[in-house]
């Protein structure tokens, strides 16, 4: 693994998780109260042996950058980094801005291009998944091939939002078409379910192989191929066009693996990870999920009552209170008689030690009510608040300075400030 660099693609604008990405890129959004995305990719690649890692970034980074700095230190002797490469205008690049994840990679080719590095494992970096890229690596070395694409199955219907491969008997990918939508497209790169049997994997009826967006490249053809090409994306364009000339593998994956690209996915992951039978394992000690030390205090509970959630470091509880199926950020103060239900709170980067008066304070107060919703960063709540969406309204404008609904999801932008007695049904038209 020594020989192996890893390069993190920090998206792009993710309206998709707006209002969540309009202060931050998509790797930087919170996740299961302690963590940011970005974690995930990093904590794979430390766990698997990888410790030389770029993170491509160009979107509302300025806490992206701030947490990578402050988390991921490597010593000295065995020379690990995580290097931030922000776009930028360089005499061969005239312009600055990534036009695709093939052009980003292009733009950076001249950090992978060193003697020492055999093989490049790009990554996205929101995605919510454990993979040890050893093994992947060493798959894509025992097959000879040139690029190796990490795949799952999935049904017909999921493929739709897929790349999805075709593939011959030995695993080679032999066809890649991007997100098919009509049946005809999807039959035609269908996969026997027999041939996933025989992966050791069972298929339950998902007959596509799908592109997880986790690529394993020698490092001469990525140079070659992309040094040569004015391609934008791999998906579209790259893919497609190397199969035709060079030996592309499949390698199969069959664990947890989600795509955080919507509200709604977002708002699923995080619930799922609270719940008593998360399919994602945060306590697994074998590959553990690093994040920046904090050195908080432990949470403080009155008499209240918790169930199914995720409660981080440094919160105080108070009595009376309810939260059930919720994720519970770091340093929130719930004062008592509180309600959560089914809720994401995302916490606050400092304590509110303001010594002056104020008519809120960044809290949850006395009496608050929220379900099924998200609340961002650094939101002051006043006393018997209701955040409660009950007319199930789809979406609102994404303009509104306090809250903002998104898939049905009520959310609270970050440093909101609601007053006393503040009603969702009754402040959002």
């Amino acid at each position: 693994m020594g020989k192996t660099v890893a390069l993190i693609l920090g998206g792009g604008q993710g309206t998709r998780l707006a209002p969540l990405t309009a202060i931050r890129s998509k790797p930087a959004v919170p996740l299961a109260g302690n963590y940011r995305l970005i974690d995930i990719p990093i904590s794979n690649c430390i766990n698997s042996g990888i410790n030389r890692i770029y993170v491509l970034t160009q979107f509302m980074s300025v806490s992206l950058h701030a947490h990578i700095r402050r988390t991921y230190s490597f010593d000295h002797f065995r020379g690990g980094f995580v290097e931030l490469l922000a776009a930028q205008e360089t005499p061969s690049n005239e312009s600055d801005w990534y036009e695709g994840t093939a052009d980003a990679v292009r733009k950076n080719l001249a950090y992978f291009n060193q003697p020492g590095i055999d093989h490049v494992v790009v990554l996205s970096g929101d995605q919510l998944y454990r993979m040890d890229y050893e093994k992947l690596i060493d798959a894509h070395k025992a097959s000879g091939a040139d690029v190796t694409i990490s795949c799952m199955p999935v049904s017909r219907e999921d493929a739709k939002g897929f790349g999805v491969v075709q593939v011959n008997d030995s695993g080679r990918v032999v066809d890649f078409v991007e997100k098919p939508k009509t049946e005809e497209a999807i039959e035609a790169v269908s996969t026997d379910l027999d041939w996933i049997k025989a992966r050791g994997i069972d298929p339950k009826g998902r007959d596509c192989i799908a592109s997880m967006g986790i690529y394993v490249f020698n490092r001469d053809l990525l140079f070659e191929m992309l040094s040569g090409s004015t391609y934008t994306d791999f998906g579209k364009e790259v893919f497609p066009a190397t199969i035709k000339s060079n030996h592309v593998n499949m390698h199969l994956f069959d664990g947890y693996w989600e795509d955080i690209g919507t509200i709604r996915s977002f708002f699923e992951a995080n619930l799922n990870l609270a719940s008593a039978n998360a399919e994602f394992d945060l306590m697994n000690s074998a590959a553990p999920i690093y994040t920046r030390a904090r050195f908080l205090p432990p949470t403080r509970m009155a008499n209240a009552t918790v169930n199914d959630s995720l409660i981080s470091n440094g919160c105080v509880i108070g009595e009376g209170a309810v939260i059930e199926n919720s994720v519970i950020g770091l340093r929130t103060i719930i004062q008592p008689n509180v309600v959560i239900k089914n809720s994401i709170i995302m916490g606050c980067d400092f304590y509110d030690a303001r010594k002056t008066p104020r008519e809120v304070a960044m809290e949850i107060g006395e009496g608050t009510v929220i379900e099924n919703a998200i609340i961002d960063k650094n939101v002051s709540i006043g006393k018997n608040v209701r955040i409660v969406n009950s007319s199930n309204r789809e979406q609102t404008e994404l303009t509104h300075p306090v809250c903002v609904i998104r898939d049905s999801i009520p959310i609270l932008v970050k440093n909101a400030v609601l007053k006393d007695g503040w009603d969702l049904d009754k402040q959002i038209p």
